[in-house]
């Protein structure tokens, strides 16, 4: 297949979106809402990253930072990334933006679509591969548009995006992504001692 038949291909599916995955544990919506209630009534803690707190500049070897106690760090396959006003960009439109996180993480979301030359914001097709190797594929208009997931299986360590360029374009699309939002559930043995010190505060209260 031709690479302008497979983007072709590609935008065809990503009107409705389109996701498949080698493992029938992961959740995703494009609705910010929706992914935040089915992650918290699992128990999970959210929190996110606004990456406004990154300094404007050109990372060649990528850049880390720490969310709530996820340690994560930002790169492009292949070349570093930028950063502008709180979004974070491919150098090169060739590239694949990409995320890794420590520990894993439960649910992963963001804001993710395409920019330009001019870093504003164009419709496209971008694909998300998420570490088990779920695909997801959806058309894309600029920082509104939401894309989350859910694993109720192994936690997800990374997460990439891709932009593709529309047939009738000859103009580069750079990767982008603006927030991350991140769904975490304590291990059995954090929330044993949350547990544990909430009865001891009572008993201490009762002594009072």
């Amino acid at each position: 297949m031709s690479s302008g038949a497979l983007i072709a291909s590609v935008i065809a599916l990503a009107s409705a979106g389109y996701a498949t995955a080698g493992v029938s544990s992961i959740f995703y919506t494009t609705d910010s809402v929706v992914w935040g209630t089915y992650a918290t009534n699992r128990g999970a803690s959210l929190s996110s990253e606004s990456f406004n707190s990154v300094a404007n500049a050109t990372y060649g070897s990528g850049f880390s930072g720490s969310t709530a106690g996820i340690s994560w760090t930002a790169d492009a396959t292949g070349g570093g990334v930028r950063v502008s006003a709180g979004m974070v960009y491919t150098s090169s439109a060739s590239n694949a933006l990409s995320f890794t996180f420590a520990p894993g993480v439960n649910g992963i979301a963001g804001n993710l679509y395409g920019t330009d030359s001019a870093s504003s914001a164009v419709p496209t097709a971008i694909m998300v591969t998420l570490s088990d190797g779920t695909i997801y594929i959806g058309n894309s208009n600029g920082p509104a548009d939401f894309i989350g997931f859910y694993s109720t299986g192994a936690t997800i360590s990374s997460l990439s995006v891709s932009a593709a360029n529309h047939p009738s374009s000859s103009s580069p699309i750079f990767a982008t992504a603006d927030n991350l939002f991140f769904a975490t559930v304590p291990a059995p043995g954090a929330v044993a001692l949350i547990g544990l010190a909430g009865l001891v505060a009572r008993r201490r209260e009762r002594r009072v």
